[in-house]
């Protein structure tokens, strides 16, 4: 008979907003174990799979800091209460996370009371009307039962009327039906419980007793920290913004380069300053996506993208925006696990800007292979394959603009890009294979613009910093003999130094570089992305 193994949440906190999808493993009639569904429409030997979730409401009511929303507020700021600001914004889970957040947190009193100074009562639409109906006084203490505010999501109350289950001092609401269920405001500070429970096809009963698994409580999703933009000498030359944030000129467009670090790499143990609810795909997934559109790139270079995420997710959901995809996978001869899980490069385009010419796909794994056969001595072959052999990839698409800045002395003539889109090898140790990865790919670049004149676009996570070795070749052309990364040559394939040299004339168009990671709690991504152009 069907039965339940285990269930069990890849994340332990709810985030609003974040899909949770729990982990069910199930063992068929066969004794085989599975973790696919078995829907009511689909029963396997006459029983299928019953999903409920329940928001558990205690009679003490809950409020989260609004600094550390998984902790308990045990505060509230009357300032804020009395500006009117969202109550959500007053709460703090102590007295030192109060103070820590002072300098920032008067800032929203500062603009509640500009609002009211300059627009009389127009505050109540920059922060939002706060619900004053709630029967009790809001008190500087929120322990215990102490608080009797109403917390409230706009005009709809944070608990429902319609009670499912009480049990004590507990009551439960069923709020979702499926194997999945998304968080909303209602449910911020509430814990939640999944059940499963097989069923009888035939009598609609439960079979056994039913699986159960309780969240922690549901947190608010923190807002974004803005970005640091950084200002591009030149910038100003390239056209103006219209009203959508598109370029006007016809003859321009716009470029996004971004490592979005694939799931398989965003472990506590990489990350261990980051929580792990901030960590989770479906947090971040989400995040990624509204950062991702908001920018409206006419071509966007994503790297570390898994291919399940590609699949499942990016390509489908930028398609909705008017994006064509194209997708490389790194090659697996070095990664053992679900190839699924296996990342590489993405590059996505407008189909109303482009339309797609050709695809190149540059293994790196196959030009070390033939490095060693020619240029290695038959001794030192697998050493070099143990150091070259890195699975990182490149993606080349040629695409053809639907936009023309070519004047009347050249009618009709087609208007190409070459977009390269990169990941070289993280290890800081293997300068060699970083600059050879470079040098490759560079080569690669030549001959195709040599064939057909076409303008080059290079973007990708170099893992490198501005000075290196790898930029150097890239932004000027060629590498200093004497410098420093040279040094660390042990295979001799970056001799002799005078063939580091490439005809492209790229400009180092945009340099992204933040070097900590520091906004990785919400929207993560690594360092030193690049996008060099060249016409």
């Amino acid at each position: 008979m069907l039965s339940v193994l285990r269930v069990h949440l890849p994340s332990d906190i709810p985030i609003v907003g974040c899909e949770l999808s729990p982990y069910v493993l199930l063992r068929r009639p066969d004794k085989t174990v599975t973790t696919d569904d078995v829907p009511e429409s689909a029963p396997l030997d006459g029983h299928f799979l019953r999903y409920k979730w329940y928001r558990i409401q205690s009679d003490r009511k809950v409020a989260v800091c609004s600094v550390h929303p998984s902790e308990q507020a045990t505060l509230q700021c009357l300032g804020c209460v009395k500006a009117k600001i969202p109550v959500a914004k007053s709460y703090h889970c102590s007295p030192k996370c109060f103070s820590d957040a002072w300098q920032h947190h008067r800032v929203l009193h500062d603009r509640a009371a500009s609002a009211v100074n300059e627009n009389g009562n127009e505050e109540e639409e920059i922060f939002g009307r706060f619900n004053s109906t709630g029967s009790g006084v809001i008190s500087a203490s929120l322990t215990g039962s102490a608080s009797s505010t109403s917390l409230t999501n706009g005009s709809t109350p944070l608990y429902p009327t319609a009670v499912t289950q009480r049990s004590g001092g507990e009551t439960w609401f069923e709020v979702g039906c499926s194997k999945t269920y998304t968080p909303t405001t209602d449910d911020i500070g509430h814990v939640l419980k999944f059940e499963c429970v097989v069923i009888d096809a035939e009598m609609k009963l439960p079979v056994g007793q039913p699986n159960t698994l309780l969240t922690s409580r549901v947190i608010p999703a923190p807002s974004p920290s803005p970005r640091r933009l950084i200002s591009v000498g030149g910038a100003d030359m390239m056209g103006q913004l219209d009203s959508d944030g598109r370029l006007s000129s016809s003859g321009t467009f716009t470029v996004l380069s971004y490592n979005i670090l694939s799931d398989s790499y965003a472990s506590s143990e990489l990350y261990s300053y980051c929580p792990s609810w901030a960590l989770s795909w479906p947090y971040r997934r989400q995040n990624l996506l509204r950062e991702i559109i908001g920018y409206r790139a006419d071509i966007v270079c994503l790297q570390e993208v898994q291919c399940d995420h590609f699949d499942e997710f990016f390509a489908p959901e930028l398609d909705k925006h008017g994006y064509q995809a194209l997708y490389k996978r790194k090659t697996n001869e070095v990664y053992s696990g679900n190839i699924h899980t296996i990342d590489g490069c993405a590059t996505f385009f407008r189909r109303d800007r482009f339309s797609h010419v050709k695809k190149y796909e540059v293994e790196f794994n196959k030009a070390a292979q033939s490095l060693t056969e020619v240029a290695v001595q038959t001794t030192q072959k697998k050493v070099a394959l143990n150091r070259l052999v890195k699975d990182n990839v490149a993606l080349i698409v040629v695409l053809e603009a639907k936009f023309t800045n070519q004047g009347a002395d050249n009618p009709g003539k087609r208007q190409l890009l070459c977009v390269a889109n990169t990941h070289v090898n993280v290890q800081q140790e293997l300068k060699d294979v970083k600059i050879w990865q470079v040098h490759t790919l560079l080569k690669g670049l030549e001959k195709i613009a040599a064939s057909a004149d076409i303008p080059m676009l290079v973007c990708g996570d170099f893992n490198s910093v501005p000075g290196s070795a790898p930029h150097s070749l890239l932004a000027m052309g060629k590498v200093d003999p004497l410098h420093p990364d040279l040094l660390v040559d042990p295979l001799a394939i970056l001799r002799p130094h005078s063939k580091l040299t490439h005809q492209l004339p790229l400009v180092n168009f945009l340099t992204l570089m933040n070097c900590f990671k520091q906004s990785l709690m919400f929207l993560p991504y690594h360092p030193f992305n690049n996008v060099l152009m060249g016409f």
